[in-house]
């Protein structure tokens, strides 16, 4: 009987040890891994927003950003996963390049957003669309001054669906690649393979003849390859955008993780689309992602697993103490570019965290309208150019495209109301020049009065079909539009809207000299179809491209940019309408510095700027009201009402 009851009793005991091991190893069958990630960086190497306020000595630091935070926060992460066995992949969705003043820095030779990342542990990166803001040729120089096609091994550059001509750097060096495999040390096969989205592509300022494959395809053929491979997790870097991201996962099977970019969407918690993780980090490193995933060999389940200590997005301000190594290297890019300012600027500025200007207010970027940000921006753009000339400018335009926030001054005691020139180029600093140097340039050209009404409707247009990126600023000119007559229908089977060309209901030229008025009437005169009287008008070169493009699509509204003689220009030669000085292009930038500068000084002897830029000024005016369709709607209601009582008047 005792041998029995210690046999069960033995018994009993293997099977809770085995009944354990079996527990143990399910839960054992999920592999864990992270990805840490950041995309749209555009040269933020130093806190910002506004930057004044990282040299404030009167308190906690308000800053955001900045790579030698971000370096920190990697090396934490790295430091605490190393200790639970558990491996880290770190990678970028492209943009890291092109922003702040730090992005001139390529033009001029250097590579430091680059050579950052790699320093910062970044395992593989794809390329963005303003990565080409400097052309193919810059970009090539760019990677190969940061060591590649060799510093793959470091930090690996894939971007599957870029393909450049077969005598191009990028391709002869082979510094692009499509895939890559990590093996992780606890036996995950991680495949990256990298895209540039359709939007993307559209708003790259020069890609000379690379071409850009399609995107579902490319991606197809990315994750068969991959599975070829023995990946275990497909992981795509995406410049894309969420809503092509999540187009793209529904429309390409066998996709784990997308990291993605370029609207610079900050997405506290990832989209889970069928099967498919999507995640992004916002832009300007105002975060660090992080997912931390499971992945179960037996299933090929891929699943996160952050908890509530785990945020998907990490805040980078001021309580993550800077990496010291990345901030040696970031204070010398720092003194580069300050000898390369001073260069520019004609020795007019050689300390790029010199107030210019100071101001009791934001000057406010604003969304799908007149922004208080791009009158000052136009209004520099057309006095200084005015000044630069010595010829009357009547109007200026700029896209908010090219406009990249809202320019903020510093908040601290000792910084208060401070606004830096970094700080203002890094709102309107994009852009290259024939002549080798950084900033889109300025064009002079004249237009008659006929086509700048025409170009006011296109501004409506391009407001309801493009959206914010091609939305006008003015400077010279007002006009109200009524939205709901810039379509009039569109075509069912061609899904082609058909325009109204008749949206705008008032529209004004402005004849006096510097600001033009917010209210009343002194100062302006209609501006008029047929008008044939030319105005002085500029631009950048980037809209001075879209121009002719404007006939192309509708002829109705052609524009065509001329000659001060009325004669057209020639857009193969750029003396004919790139204003220069000593030598160099004139700069959008250099324009609003500029103009800054020249504001009315206050008693500390800085410029102060006007509170005429604390609101919009009356420039761009939607006006409610119906639209023709249906004006045209209730007439033929009308008519048929009337056709109805004549009928039954007559036969009852």
């Amino acid at each position: 009987m005792l041998k029995r009851v210690l046999s069960f009793i033995l018994i009993s005991m293997l099977a809770l040890v085995a009944g354990t091991t079996v527990l143990a190893n399910n839960e054992g069958d999920w592999l864990h891994f992270t990805i840490l990630h950041t995309n749209d960086e555009h040269s933020s190497l130093i806190p910002h927003s506004p930057a004044i306020d990282h040299l404030s000595n009167a308190g906690d630091d308000p800053t955001v950003g900045g790579f030698a935070r971000i370096a920190t926060a990697i090396k934490e992460i790295r430091t605490e996963k190393i200790n639970e066995n558990e491996p880290v992949l770190v990678f970028n969705a492209g943009d890291f390049l092109g922003g702040s003043a730090f992005g001139w820095l390529a033009p001029a030779g250097y590579a430091a957003e680059l050579t950052l990342l790699q320093e910062m542990g970044y395992d593989a990166l794809t390329i963005g669309n303003h990565e080409y803001d400097y052309g193919t040729e810059v970009l090539a120089e760019y990677f190969m001054t940061a060591g590649y096609p060799e510093s793959n091994e470091k930090t690996m550059v894939i971007a599957s669906n870029t393909k450049p001509p077969k005598d191009h750097p990028l391709a002869e060096k082979e510094i692009i690649h499509e895939t890559n495999i990590f093996e992780l040390g606890n036996g995950i096969r991680v495949g990256v393979f990298g895209l540039l989205g359709v939007d993307a592509e559209s708003v790259t300022y020069d890609t000379g003849e690379f071409v850009f494959l399609d995107r579902v395809e490319t991606a197809k053929n990315m994750v068969e390859k991959l599975n070829a491979q023995g990946a275990d997790v497909i992981v795509l870097l995406s410049h894309s955008g969420v809503k092509e991201d999540v187009e793209l996962a529904k429309n390409v099977e066998g996709i784990d993780v997308i990291v993605g970019g370029h609207c610079h969407t900050a997405l506290h918690q990832p989209i889970i689309e069928g099967e498919t993780i999507i995640i992004q980090a916002g832009a300007i490193t105002r975060y660090l992602g992080r997912i931390e995933l499971a992945y179960n060999p037996d299933t090929g389940e891929v699943k996160p697993t952050n908890d509530e200590n785990e945020p998907f997005l990490i805040p980078i301000d001021g309580t993550i103490q800077p990496d010291p190594e990345i901030s040696v290297m970031i204070e010398e890019y720092t003194d580069k570019l300050n000898q390369l300012v001073k260069e520019m600027t004609g020795g007019l500025v050689d300390d790029v965290m010199e107030p210019v200007i100071k101001s009791d207010f934001p000057i406010k970027d604003l969304a799908l309208q007149e922004s208080p940000v791009g009158n000052f921006i136009t209004d520099g753009m057309r006095m200084i150019t005015e000044e630069v000339t010595g010829e009357r400018v009547d109007v200026a335009i700029m896209a908010n495209g090219s406009i990249r926030g809202t320019i903020t001054p510093g908040i601290m005691p000792d910084t208060k109301g401070l606004i830096p020139f970094y700080d203002i180029v890094e709102v309107i600093g994009l852009g290259y020049g024939d002549d080798g140097y950084a900033g889109y340039s300025i064009v002079s050209v004249y237009l008659t009065g006929d086509e700048l009404a025409r170009l006011v409707e296109v501004a409506v247009l391009l407001k309801e079909l493009m959206g914010n990126t091609y939305f006008l600023q003015f400077s010279g000119l007002r006009y109200n539009y009524n939205p709901k007559n810039a379509i009039l229908f569109t075509i069912p089977i061609m899904d082609q809207p058909l325009p109204s060309t008749r949206a705008v209901t008032k529209g004004e030229i402005y004849t006096g000299e510097g600001i033009q008025p917010a209210t009343g009437d002194e100062g302006y005169k209609p501006l008029k179809k047929g008008d044939d009287e030319l105005y002085h008008v500029v631009t950048d070169t980037y809209i001075l491209s879209f121009l002719p493009m404007i006939g192309d699509l509708l002829p109705s509204l052609q524009v065509v940019p001329k000659r001060a003689d009325g004669e057209p220009i020639d857009l193969s030669n750029r003396d004919e309408y790139v204003v220069s000085k000593n030598g160099m292009d004139l700069k959008v930038w250099e324009t609003v510095v500029k103009y800054a500068m020249a504001q009315e000084k206050g008693e500390d002897g800085l410029p102060v700027v006007p509170d005429y830029y604390s609101e919009k000024a009356g420039r761009i005016n939607e006006v409610k009201g119906i639209s023709y369709m249906q004006i045209a709607g209730i007439t033929l209601a009308g008519i048929t009402a009337a056709l109805l009582i004549f009928f039954l008047a007559r036969y009852y």
